[in-house]
């Protein structure tokens, strides 16, 4: 989830103070779609995995959890300030950069990010290096937005504030943008896992509406970011102070962009 995508650094720094915050709801968002995917390649006792660009705990943990005290998990990151408290026992915390380190060496059978490529400048060739890290018979699970695909925060924009939410994730991409992200990676996933030579390629897509999460997610979003909304000119002040009042009064629907996932096996 913190891969950076160019010198300009990634947008949501995990050096601000709701990244932690960003972290928690993106876990209660989507912890139980990257479990069901990992159960469902039979990662287990005494497998090694690979968590690329982690950032928080709790995959790292739930794959422990799986892998138990004969596996191994290898937690990565380019800023490991949120992630180094896991280490210990079958989990090894590593800074690196999935684009331009060496994968860590052993091999895995299970090599997964989420959140993380959209945001590499060379994520073409971080999935190459993913993809070579695995064992035959590895797994690689790869998860990642595609705002592109569903662009709005809320759906169903059926008045001002609806209308003043979505124009500030319009807003939230075109600084993404400016960084380098690719705004429809996700959907390009499957081929990207064929391509590298992978087979049984499958994939599928979630976005959650109104979850009590999506609604902590967008604060700690729209606080980290508030400066660069004024300053590009692409909110004021007074507007994001409104757009916050409404989230917090549980007054709008929210949504995410599609998580999609996407999984392939060496053979």
């Amino acid at each position: 989830m913190a891969e950076r995508a160019t010198d300009q650094g990634y947008l949501l720094d995990n050096g601000q103070a709701e990244a932690g915050v960003r972290f928690g709801a993106l876990a209660e968002l989507f912890d139980p779609v990257t479990f069901r995917h990992v159960d469902g390649v039979g990662i287990g006792a005494g497998m090694r995995c690979w968590e690329v660009g982690a950032g928080g705990t709790s995959v790292p943990l739930g794959l422990a959890e799986r892998v138990g005290p004969r596996g191994a998990v290898v937690a990565t990151d380019i800023d490991v300030s949120w992630t180094r408290d896991a280490a210990g026992g079958v989990i090894e915390v590593v800074r690196h950069d999935v684009a331009a380190d060496p994968p860590p060496g052993g091999g895995f059978d299970l090599v997964h990010a989420r959140l993380v490529l959209v945001h590499v400048a060379d994520r073409a060739e971080a999935l190459r290096r993913m993809a070579g890290a695995l064992r035959p018979g590895g797994w690689l699970l790869v998860e990642d937005a595609d705002p592109s695909l569903q662009p709005l925060l809320c759906p169903d924009e059926s008045g001002p504030e609806q209308r003043l939410a979505n124009r500030l994730r319009a807003g939230f991409r075109t600084l993404m943008a400016g960084r380098g992200a690719d705004l429809a990676y996700g959907r390009t996933l499957p081929r990207a896992l064929r391509e590298a030579g992978l087979g049984g390629v499958r994939a599928d897509a979630y976005f959650p509406i109104t979850s009590p999460a999506c609604a902590v997610l967008e604060d700690a979003t729209v606080r980290q970011i508030r400066g660069r909304l004024v300053t590009a000119g692409l909110a004021t002040d007074e507007e994001i102070d409104r757009h916050l009042a409404n989230v917090a009064a549980g007054r709008l629907d929210l949504a995410t962009a599609p998580l999609v996932s996407a999984w392939g096996r060496r053979e």
